[in-house]
């Protein structure tokens, strides 16, 4: 395990990652989904339509819960139920124009928010995150691929 100091590098950086995206759950914003909701809708954005099941997992939600989610999402027009094109029985849920909709204004508004928190800081400050950006682009694309050993 690599050291900083006295932490490791994911020590340091779990408490900062933690504590953004508590602050951006706590956000107003313009449509108001849930965080596993709008986890969902981008998921469905990036990765096409899914089955329950797999959003559950996904999400960490159980799958009553994550059918209820989806019932409601439905109902609100976000998503949609479309045949499984590889299984006649199945049934998978897809992205609509307006669940894309909220994901973007979501987006923009969680954007515009952090852009007034980069306002309050020192250009060096801002200049030093937006400089580590690319590399934590890759260890977000690593964790993405499973490229974390787990227990170590």
């Amino acid at each position: 395990m690599q050291m900083v100091g006295d932490e490791s590098r994911g020590s340091q950086l779990l408490p900062v990652l933690a504590q953004l995206v508590r602050f951006l759950r706590q956000l107003e914003s313009p449509d108001n989904p849930s965080s596993i909701a709008l986890s969902v809708l981008r998921r469905l954005a990036d990765a096409g339509p899914g089955r329950v099941t797999d959003l559950a997992k996904l999400t960490r939600a159980s799958q009553p819960g994550m059918t209820q989610l989806i019932g409601r999402m439905e109902k609100s027009g976000l998503v949609q139920r479309v045949p499984d094109p590889n299984d006649g029985r199945g049934v998978l849920v897809g992205v609509t124009q307006a669940g894309r909709d909220v994901v973007a204004r979501t987006y923009t508004h969680y954007a515009q928010t952090l852009d007034r928190l980069f306002d309050r800081l020192d250009p060096a400050d801002c200049e030093t995150i937006l400089s580590a950006l690319p590399a934590l682009g890759r260890l977000a694309a690593a964790a993405e691929k499973g490229d974390t050993i787990s227990g170590s």
